[in-house]
């Protein structure tokens, strides 16, 4: 029987979604959750799976064509209708040549996955790489790395694994565009677009800087990174800067509110659902992390990185994406002091992280000492906050980070 497969609500408000990647053609048979097709919203990438066991009959769509909810996405015949006689077709029987090319792999691969000496602990790379070493018994300190400072990169393990050579990043010149190229604005950056344009248009934005001490915070960190940290768990600044701000949010209640589009109803959100600002595969995302003021700096971590990387990948469902009350963006981590962060509509409030710094500072002996100096631009919704509550809020906030052991009494 043919049956259309419909393309259901996938997030509050979503209406339509553009077509990104098949990964099935007409003809191909499937089986049940099988991903056929990754589709665009305005806040992230959604793999759709298959509902039946059966045979794709239509595509309905295009890559780069635009879906509407509760449409046809494809149709498809459903197992009990395919005919047997195709079912057996699709069952391959391996000649002997796939035969001894499929030993001839092995064979390769077994060679390869010989291990060495371990000292994997003294490579640069990440702990994603070294898992993957770990799975294919190899020796980081014998693969070359391609990356910066001679960092070991995933493709370097792969062409080990091959046994062909991986040039440089360093050496690879990108090649010079001799014509101008022309391409549409879609997708996330449309929405993004959109979003961004109706905030700076309908929101009075005010912004404060400040600097802030991260010595002892930064010192923390490493003693916290050498306890807990594993290639499962990445121990980085941010949960800190989360964890404080959660602290910060329970005295001022008024920076975790959100406005109803009209501007009459102002709501103070009871759950501190902390968004990231995240340079994603498709755009700029903001996944934020719920309850924060629930969760311990563990706990928060392990959501830094499983947030951060299906942001990255594209990913991510949308409900990560909605509820968020208050944003931090991490720009500093790429380069920068100050910025002129834009709210993220409906919050009222957003922060920039800077790069830090070692500057020279005075002590309270009037010695000068190196000090890691950050930067924090917030941006404020002024129709909701002036300029006296973020001032102090701030004061409170930075108050945790100069010196985290005040943030032990505090913490659930």
């Amino acid at each position: 029987m043919k049956k259309d497969f419909i393309l259901p609500d996938i997030g509050e408000g979503i209406v339509e979604c553009e077509v990104i990647e098949w990964k099935v053609k007409e003809g191909d048979t499937i089986a049940e959750d099988q991903i056929v097709v990754d589709v665009s919203t305005d806040k992230a990438i959604v793999e759709i799976p298959s509902m039946y066991n059966g045979r794709i009959l239509k595509l309905y769509h295009r890559e780069g064509d635009t879906a509407q909810v509760h449409s046809p996405l494809f149709a498809i015949e459903i197992e009990s209708d395919v005919d047997q006689e195709s079912d057996t077709a699709l069952q391959t029987v391996e000649t002997a040549s796939d035969t001894m090319e499929k030993k001839g792999r092995q064979e390769q691969a077994i060679q390869v996955a010989v291990p060495t000496a371990q000292t994997n602990e003294k490579v640069l790379t990440t702990p994603a790489v070294r898992k993957m070493a770990r799975e294919h018994s190899l020796d980081l300190a014998s693969i070359a790395g391609s990356g910066k400072q001679g960092r070991v990169l995933k493709e370097d393990i792969l062409q080990h694994l091959s046994g062909e050579k991986v040039t440089p990043a360093s050496e690879v010149l990108p090649p010079l565009a001799t014509t101008d190229r022309v391409e549409a604005i879609k997708g996330v950056r449309k929405i993004m677009a959109e979003r961004m344009s109706d905030a700076v248009a309908t929101i009075p934005h005010f912004t404060y800087v400040d600097e802030v001490d991260v010595t002892a915070l930064v010192d923390l960190r490493q003693t916290l990174k050498d306890t807990y940290a594993s290639d499962e768990l990445k121990i980085t600044l941010m949960p800190l800067f989360i964890k404080a701000l959660s602290l910060a949010l329970n005295a001022f209640p008024i920076l975790n509110s959100r406005t109803n589009d009209d501007f009459t109803e102002l709501t103070y959100v009871a759950s501190h659902n902390i968004g990231m600002a995240v340079d994603g595969k498709t755009g700029l995302l903001v996944p934020n992390i719920k309850q924060v003021q629930q969760l311990s700096l563990l706990d928060i971590a392990r959501e830094v990185t499983r947030l951060t990387d299906a942001a990255r990948s594209g990913k991510i469902s949308p409900q990560e994406l909605s509820g968020g009350t208050i944003t931090i963006s991490n720009i500093g981590a790429i380069g920068g002091t100050a910025a002129t962060p834009i709210i993220n509509k409906p919050s009222v409030a957003i922060v920039a992280l800077g790069k830090i710094q070692t500057l020279p500072r005075y002590d309270a002996e009037g010695n000068v000492n190196p000090r890691k100096i950050m930067t924090v631009s917030w941006s404020g919704d002024h129709r909701v906050i002036d300029g006296g509550t973020i001032a102090r809020f701030n004061n409170l906030w930075m108050g945790y980070l100069e010196n985290p052991a005040t943030m032990l009494a505090l913490l659930r």
